[in-house]
């Protein structure tokens, strides 16, 4: 996941900015309600979050109309959950800051339960950092120095520490190792990764990368016994069709580039080249 600000219209920019001299000047007792009366700010930059990933949710790569999507503030504006039992004042000097915003479907934004386990999942104002990391605050605003909890989608590092299994779930990747595996599965809880719906999409994904990776090698069996068929046979047109499942535009691209890492296929993931321009 790219942050591109040059698809942030700079009036928007210029209006969160101006929030910010407000916020900056209010005593503590005001500042989380002139947050909430301003939330149209952040929401105002929904549509060009979305542009940046094709409309997926930036943590789960769920994409559709008919889910419904929010702006999430990764660092929470108004208070963060650290433990079940230990909140603070969270980060309301980040409340206006697109670089904390991130575009996030509902089900990962959002308290719910898994159907399957009961459990609690979902990210709502949780930000646990790992143990012993510097916490910041209103009057010492470290936050280069946190060390979260949380995968960030924005931080390539991060996201190098997450994988797709053999079934479909969220899992560590192979170089995933100590406080990263710890990582991956906070993650995996509060960004309710693996939810059976969610789950379920996913393998869709891989089932019919499968398939079209089946037929594709048919395809050049025939292709390479039949050589005065072999133009005639669509080899070109299957291999495209599997490449553009891995773009990152489509859902779950992740899920279709494991299942061909999987089949010995990488190959045929698409490259950086051939991605499709954002619109703005």
């Amino acid at each position: 996941m790219k942050r591109d600000p040059a698809l942030i219209p700079e009036k928007l920019i210029k209006v969160a900015e101006r929030a910010q001299v407000e916020l900056e000047a209010l005593p503590p007792d005001q500042r989380i309600d002139f947050i909430k009366k301003k939330s149209h700010i952040w929401r105002a930059f929904k549509r060009h979050l979305r542009a940046m990933s094709y409309g997926k949710c930036w943590y789960s790569e769920a994409k559709g109309p008919q889910s419904p999507y929010d702006v999430d503030h990764f660092r929470p504006k108004a208070e963060a959950q650290r433990t079940d039992t230990y909140k603070d004042n969270g980060y309301p000097w980040l409340a206006f800051d697109w670089d904390n915003f991130r575009y996030s479907a509902e089900r990962s934004n959002r308290l719910s339960t898994d159907e399957e386990t009961g459990e609690t999942v979902g990210k709502s104002s949780w930000f646990p950092l790992c143990d012993g990391s510097p916490i910041a605050s209103w009057d010492d605003r470290c936050t280069n120095d946190e060390r979260p909890l949380l995968l960030d989608p924005v931080c390539q590092d991060d996201v190098a520490l997450i994988d797709v299994g053999s079934d479909g779930r969220m899992k560590p990747s192979s170089t995933c190792v100590g406080t990263g595996k710890k990582r991956v599965k906070a993650s995996i809880r509060h960004y309710a990764l693996n939810l059976p719906d969610v789950l379920e999409a996913r393998k869709d994904v891989m089932r019919d990368v499968n398939d079209r990776v089946d037929v594709l090698l048919k395809s050049i069996e025939a292709a390479n016994n039949f050589d005065d068929a072999a133009d005639s046979i669509p080899v070109d047109d299957q291999r495209r069709a599997i490449k553009a499942l891995t773009l990152p535009n489509s859902a779950f691209a992740r899920a279709a580039r494991a299942k061909l890492i999987e089949r010995g296929l990488a190959g045929l993931i698409a490259s950086p080249e051939d991605y499709p321009a954002i619109a703005a």
